[in-house]
């Protein structure tokens, strides 16, 4: 453990010299124990993955996971958006070194055959090469979990989503099986488990983002002072509510207004899709939720961009190209003339 909090510790300092992806930073990379090195690898590209996944998610939200958001140390709220962000991170490293692990790509680590040969259900057997959750769970809560050092409230919610997070890869797996018997006539089947795509995950956590629940604790038993009082008033708010769900202690800032000090950036400027074939809902709702519902306007912006067209090949071996004038269309949200950007519908969406 204390080795996790040290490569943590590091981690942290160069992300805060070198800003990006959360815990992204090569020095970490070079400290530590060969297995803790290895381990290190997966976890900087199982971060990557939960933030790019927390970035698919909000695209088209008022919030939209900035680059601010996916570095834990500077989140300075427990919002509903905090909790995803720290429940989608430790799913994206568990998912990684369980992955990882089930490929053998690390050392002393493999597929889960502990329950091979054992009867599965009615008609099937466990067999093949079962992805190790056990293994990727066990490791990513010692990385994750070590950032989390307080007794206060704020630290048992991060730890609460973080464990959702990890629970939301387990809750996604899928079962893979294989007949056997004369002629293939499936007279008895092997299955094992799989992780899903990563997508998977991120959705199952943005349907627990949406039925996120606050957490009420008694205040009296806060205030108190005493630290039994305190941890007991903490346990037993946290004792209601479900491992998957995930909690938050602070409403949403309004996110149509910038306020740099709630670590709201604002929609004006934002780009919208007007229109176009294939939308998702999201993307078809995108100008009315950044925009008009934020009291601002759809403007239209052109931009007129060279390119090379009519290319022709010549004998030999020469191609000549003209250069076209090609015009792109993008909408944004901007104030309307004289306005001051204020809506009337407030919400964190």
């Amino acid at each position: 453990m204390k080795m996790a909090q040290s490569i943590f510790w590091l981690l942290f300092v160069s992300c805060r010299i070198n800003p990006g992806y959360a815990w992204v930073a090569s020095n970490f990379l070079m400290t530590g124990s060969k297995d803790y090195l290895t381990y290190a690898k997966s976890v900087q590209v199982g971060t990557q993955i939960g933030v790019e996944e927390c970035k698919r998610q909000f695209a088209w939200d008022r919030w939209n996971c900035p680059d601010s958001a996916t570095q834990l140390k500077g989140l300075k709220r427990a919002t509903r958006e905090t909790a995803f962000v720290h429940a989608i991170s430790s799913a994206g490293v568990m998912y990684t070194l369980t992955r990882n692990c089930s490929l053998g790509e690390l050392e002393n680590c493999g597929c889960d055959g502990s329950k091979n040969g054992k009867l599965g259900g009615r008609g099937w057997l466990w067999g093949g090469c079962s992805a190790n959750v056990e293994f990727g769970e066990r490791i990513s809560k010692e990385y994750v979990d070590a950032e989390e050092t307080g007794q206060d409230s704020r630290a048992a919610v991060n730890l609460h989503n973080n464990a959702a997070g990890r629970l939301a890869v387990k809750d996604t797996m899928t079962r893979i099986c294989r007949c056997h018997g004369m002629s293939e006539s499936c007279s008895v089947k092997t299955c094992w488990t799989q992780l899903s795509d990563f997508r998977a995950v991120g959705n199952y956590l943005r349907i627990k983002y949406s039925h996120a629940e606050k957490l009420d604790i008694d205040q009296k038993r806060m205030n108190a002072g005493n630290s039994a009082d305190i941890q007991g008033a903490i346990m037993d708010a946290l004792g209601s509510i479900a491992q998957s769900e995930l909690i938050y202690l602070q409403d949403s800032p309004d996110y149509c207004r910038k306020n740099a000090s709630l670590g709201a950036h604002g929609t004006e400027g934002r780009e919208c899709l007007l229109h176009g074939q294939g939308l998702t809902q999201g993307e078809r709702r995108s100008c009315r939720r950044l925009c008009h519902e934020c009291g601002l306007r759809v403007e239209e912006k052109r931009t007129e961009v060279m390119r090379s067209c009519n290319c022709k090949f010549h004998w030999c071996c020469k191609v000549h190209c003209e250069d076209c004038a090609h015009v792109t269309v993008k909408h944004v949200c901007a104030r309307k003339d004289g306005g001051d950007g204020r809506r009337r519908d407030r919400g964190p969406k």
